[in-house]
C-alpha cells in the first residue's frame, strides 16, 4: 500500500424520504412516508408500530431517485470508465480465462457483448439479454465497468506480436505470498457502483455474457465508505483506520495524463489512451496491527491517524518535512515510515493512481479476520510506476510486518470505446 491513493469522491447527499401527504381528513399515514420516516430516524417498528398502521394516498406519486442513484458515468470516452472517477461504495473484481477452442474471433465477440452490456447498464438500462431485474428500481448509481487483457490472453488468441512490453510479468517481491489460482488471468473486469444491487446486477450480467467463451478464474468483492456517510467530503480510510489517499496524482495536475495514460505516440498503437492496472489482494494482519499503540501506528505510517497530517506537522495536505528532528535529534518521520518510502520524490518520480477497495472475507478457522485491501493502481508503465515503489517497500517498509500480498495481476486496459465500437476492437480487429 502506497501513500498515493485517490481522494474519496465528494459526498453525495443522502436519500431524502418522500414527503407525500395524506388526503384531507385522512387519519392514517402513507406507507411511503412511514418507511421514509423510519429510514431517516433509524426507528425500528415493533409491536407498537403495528398499532399505527398506514394507508396509501390515491394520488401518491413515486418518490424521485436521490442523487446517489441518478449519478452516471459515461461508457464512451477517451479513456475507459472506472479509472479517474471517485471511489465507489461497492466493487467486484473478476478475472476470466478463455476456454478451449476460444480464439481471436470468439474473444472479439465476447468483448463486443460485454461492451454493449456495460454501455446499457451504465446508462441505467436493462442488460440486452435475459436481464435479471435485480436493479430495476435503481438508477445508474455511478456504475462503471472496465475491461483489461492479461499477459496470457495474447498467446491464446494468436496476438503475441501485439502484446505490450509493459505487460511483462511483474518481478517477485520478498513480501509476496501469492496464491497462483487467484492471480493473473486472460481477461480482467472491474465493476464499481454506489449501490450494492447495481454492482451485483452488473456482475451477473458480465458473468452470463461470458457464455462458453470464458470461465471465471477468480472473483474478489470490495467496498468503500458510501457517499454521504460523512458530514463533508474527506479522504477515505482503510481498515487499519488510516486516512489513505493524500498524495494521489490528481487529474488537475498538468502531468497527470503523462503519468497515468499511454500517450498518443505510445506503443503498441492499440494501447493509446489506455493504462496498466496492477491488482494486488493485500491482507491486513489486523490483530497484530490493533495491538500497537496509537503512537506506534503513526510511526509506521508517518502520519497522524486522526487527520492524516504528516508527523512533521501541519494539515493533511502539508508537505512532509523529511529532515525535521525532535529534541533528541531523532527524525520525526521515521526512516522506514510507509509515507516516507512511497513519496515520488524518494522514488525517482515514480507515481501511480491508486483506486482501491477494502475487503472482508470472513474469519479464518483460527479466528483471524481475512480482511484488507484490494489494491488497484493505474500507470502509463508499471515498470516506472508500481515496480520501483514496491521494490523500495520490499527493502524496509515498517508496514510490511502488518500486511501480506496474497494475489497479484497485471492487465493492459485499452482506451475507451467510441460510439459504435467496442473495447479492444483495434487490438482484435486491427
Amino acid at each position: 500500500m502506497a501513500d498515493q491513493s485517490i481522494p474519496e469522491a465528494a459526498s453525495a447527499p443522502g436519500t431524502v424520504p418522500a414527503q407525500t401527504e395524506a388526503t384531507p381528513g385522512d387519519q392514517g399515514i402513507s406507507r411511503r412516508r412511514l418507511l421514509g420516516t423510519a429510514g431517516a430516524t433509524g426507528v425500528v417498528l415493533g409491536a407498537a408500530g403495528t398499532a399505527v398502521g398506514y394507508t396509501t394516498a390515491p394520488s401518491e406519486a413515486a418518490a424521485p431517485l436521490s442523487s446517489l442513484g441518478t449519478d452516471r458515468a459515461m461508457f464512451h470516452g477517451k479513456h475507459q470508465p472506472g479509472i479517474t472517477e471517485g471511489l465507489q461504495a461497492r466493487g467486484h473484481l473478476l478475472a476470466f480465462d478463455l476456454t478451449a477452442g476460444t480464439g481471436r474471433k470468439e474473444a472479439a465477440a465476447l468483448l463486443r457483448r460485454w461492451s454493449e452490456t456495460a454501455r446499457r447498464l451504465m446508462a441505467g438500462e436493462p442488460s440486452p439479454h435475459d436481464d435479471t431485474g435485480v436493479a430495476r428500481d435503481a438508477g445508474p448509481s455511478s456504475l462503471t465497468i472496465t475491461f483489461g487483457f492479461g499477459h496470457s490472453f495474447f498467446g491464446r488468441t494468436g496476438l503475441e506480436k501485439q502484446r505490450p512490453v509493459a505487460l511483462d510479468p511483474l518481478p517477485d517481491f520478498s513480501s509476496d505470498h501469492l496464491d497462483r489460482n487467484r492471480s493473473n488471468g486472460d481477461l480482467w473486469v472491474q465493476i464499481g457502483a454506489n449501490d450494492a444491487l447495481v454492482a451485483f446486477h452488473a456482475l451477473r450480467a458480465i458473468q452470463k455474457d461470458a457464455g462458453s467463451a470464458a470461465r471465471v478464474r477468480w472473483q474478489m468483492n470490495g467496498f468503500n465508505r458510501s457517499p454521504g456517510a460523512t458530514a463533508h467530503p474527506v479522504t477515505a480510510r482503510n481498515l487499519m483506520g488510516q486516512i489513505d489517499g493524500t498524495r494521489n496524482p490528481k487529474p488537475s495536475e498538468t502531468d497527470f495524463d503523462q503519468k497515468i495514460f499511454v500517450p498518443d505516440k505510445g506503443e503498441p498503437a492499440w494501447m493509446v489512451n489506455g493504462s496498466y492496472a496492477v491488482v494486488r489482494r493485500i491482507r491486513m494482519l489486523l490483530d497484530d496491527w490493533e495491538k500497537l499503540s496509537l503512537r506506534a501506528q503513526e510511526d509506521v505510517i508517518g502520519r497522524r491517524k486522526s487527520d492524516g497530517a504528516p508527523l512533521s506537522g501541519g494539515t493533511e495536505t502539508t508537505a512532509m518535512d523529511l529532515e525535521r528532528t525532535d529534541s533528541q535529534g531523532n527524525l520525526v518521520v521515521p526512516i522506514n515510515a510507509h509515507a516516507r518510502i512511497t513519496r515520488p520524490d524518494q522514488n525517482g518520480g515514480a507515481a501511480m493512481l491508486r483506486r482501491p477497495f477494502s475487503y472482508h472475507d470472513g474469519i479464518d478457522p483460527d479466528g483471524v479476520p481475512d480482511a484488507g485491501l484490494l489494491f488497484i493502481c493505474w500507470q502509463a508503465d508499471p515498470l516506472r510506476g508500481f515496480v520501483p515503489v514496491q521494490r523500495k517497500l520490499d527493502r524496509g517498509d515498517a508496514l510490511s510486518k502488518y500486511i501480506r500480498h496474497e494475489s497479484s495481476g497485471l492487465f493492459a486496459v485499452p482506451g475507451g470505446a467510441t460510439q459504435g465500437t467496442y473495447v479492444g476492437q483495434e487490438l482484435l480487429e486491427g
